[in-house]
């Protein structure tokens, strides 16, 4: 299968004007996927290139213990991403953007977003964050014979249920945030098989939300007489390449405040991040994995098979054409990075030298690796919220070290690095003991994997597998986004996701592999069994410091 034709780029001798009429407006893609910390927008050309960015920050709040987003925020924020991407698009092609070939959004997976019949916000948008479903999660999980982990938004329903919440009875739809968003965009209430997995569990044979958990719902609340059935206020869900409606003139003034972008343009179903991570690495493949690192950080594993049991540490989720994935999930992962990065900004400025803090990051990064393999006796806990993997209800990020350890920059580096991914790995060693799963490749992306060789062999140590990172690995989720809605209208009729990614996307596609380092297994044993050790340390810090 050939690529499109149409270059992306200038020419050599080419006029602006020459090169403006070589993009086909109506050949590119738009994604826009709402993250933890940012809003992104990036917008692709013919042959799936990215041709210009947008991005917003933004942070979940703490109200009344509970993490949360405010709806006004995903507007003003969805607004203020798309008028860069917009601005950004029109200096580098000298044309405004009237009219692109589809449009996707994609979010945060998981959490509770509850709308009212009349599609108003009738409670406050619980995040993935959360970990106060715990009661939920255990019953649901018991019942269905699945793993509920307590992000998931039929444990936030239940748990709801069970704290005899005053809006309960009104619900008419539930939600996650690329749907509400998708909704807001097209007036259509449906979801990607990817995202539909993080809310109940997938049933390829069903062709939706598993029907046998959706009956055993309805029979568990049968006696609060509620108005509504779980089937009732769930999304329609779709897989990759489905009609999922189209930008309306209301999306399109909600969208774009300057009133260039044309109503009609078609939309992907809304994804969640963990699909589009898969699709912007290519890992969609049995046996093949992808890792992201970022604000938080998630495995996910295309199985060859279905698991024999189920696990509390593993959720089992979908790729966006409906495989099974096992995912690892941990709630914080670079945030503690980031607040030593912090540190040492301050002590530098505080000394009179100005600092670059892309350059910090590299530096660190890259210091990490002269570090003793074991983190010179430091363990690292990087838990700023709870992390069911580990067991713990809360989070309080600490540094622990025997009275010997060398505490020097390279092993508390080293140290951080290894306790960013430390949690995940016990999602991992559990499926490979348990479940025999075999990973051919991890494919990482995420602010983790932004210094050259550093974080991808900190990777390769602590899995013990290939670690590749692709040289789109930085486009992350908005660009996997973007490729899902380019699939949308672009795809033959017989054409797969899979064989559309291999041919149109990733033919040819540059990046590099790093194998573990035999001379560092033993350290990442011993760190690793400190580990292990440490987190009764860390529980008796949640139950002691308020």
């Amino acid at each position: 299968m050939q690529r499109p034709p149409v270059p992306p780029f200038r020419q050599d001798g080419e006029s602006k004007e020459e090169f403006t009429m070589n993009i086909d407006l109506s050949a590119c893609a738009i994604g826009i996927e709402f993250g933890s910390t940012r809003i992104k927008a990036v917008l692709t050309g013919p042959d799936h290139t990215p041709l210009a960015t947008g991005s917003y920050g933004w942070e979940n709040r703490m109200e009344d213990g509970v993490w949360v987003y405010h709806l006004e925020d995903v507007v003003t924020g969805m607004r203020a991403c798309y008028r860069a991407l917009r601005e950004d698009a029109e200096r580098k092609l000298g044309c405004p953007l009237r009219r692109v070939g589809a449009i996707g959004i994609s979010g945060m997976m998981h959490g509770y977003l509850v709308l009212g019949r009349d599609f108003e916000q009738i409670a406050p948008f619980r995040t993935w964050r959360n970990t106060i479903t715990a009661q939920a999660a255990a019953i649901l999980s018991a019942r269905f014979g699945h793993n509920i982990p307590q992000r998931w938004s039929v444990a936030h329903l239940y748990q709801a249920i069970l704290n005899g919440e005053e809006h309960v009875p009104q619900l008419g739809w539930l939600v996650t945030l690329s749907v509400y968003v998708h909704h807001l965009l097209t007036g259509r209430m449906v979801v990607g098989v990817g995202e539909a997995s993080g809310m109940l569990a997938y049933n390829e044979a069903d062709g939706g939300f598993d029907r046998r958990m959706v009956q055993s719902f309805d029979e568990l609340i049968a006696p609060y007489g509620f108005p509504w059935r779980l089937e009732d206020v769930l999304p329609e869900v779709l897989p990759a390449g489905a009609d999922a409606g189209c930008l309306t003139a209301e999306g399109a003034r909600l969208l774009d405040e300057s009133g260039t972008l044309e109503a009609g343009i078609p939309f992907c179903p809304p994804e969640g991040d963990a699909a589009t991570g898969m699709v912007a690495t290519n890992a969609v493949y049995p046996r093949s994995g992808s890792i992201s690192a970022g604000t938080s950080g998630f495995v996910l594993l295309v199985l060859e098979q279905p698991l024999t049991h189920w696990y509390p540490e593993v959720d089992v989720v979908a790729t966006p054409t409906g495989k099974p994935v096992a995912m690892a999930h941990c709630n914080t992962c670079t945030t503690e990075i980031d607040a030593w990065a912090r540190l040492f900004a301050d002590l530098l400025r505080r000394c009179g030298q100005s600092v670059d803090m892309n350059a910090l990051y590299q530096r660190l990064y890259t210091i990490a690796l002269e570090g003793r393999p074991d983190g010179g006796g430091m363990v690292a806990f990087n838990y700023y919220s709870g992390e069911p993997l580990s067991e713990t209800a809360q989070g309080r990020p600490m540094l622990v070290r025997l009275p010997d350890a060398e505490m020097d920059l390279a092993n508390l580096m080293r140290a951080q690095l290894y306790g960013a991914l430390a949690t995940l790995r016990l999602g991992i060693d559990l499926l490979r003991q348990k479940e025999n799963v075999r990973i051919d490749r991890l494919i990482g992306h995420g602010g983790f994997f932004k210094t050259p060789h550093a974080g991808q062999q900190i990777l390769a140590d602590v899995f013990d597998v290939p670690a590749v990172v692709l040289e789109t690995a930085g486009e992350g989720g908005p660009w996997g986004m973007a490729l899902l809605a380019a699939y949308r209208v672009n795809r033959q009729a017989d054409e797969t996701l899979e064989d559309y990614l291999n041919a149109r996307v990733f033919a040819g596609a540059k990046g590099s592999t790093i194998r573990a380092d035999a001379a560092d297994e033993a350290g990442l044993d011993a760190y690793t069994a400190r580990f292990h050790q440490a987190l009764s340390a860390e529980k008796a810090a949640i139950a002691d410091m308020d």
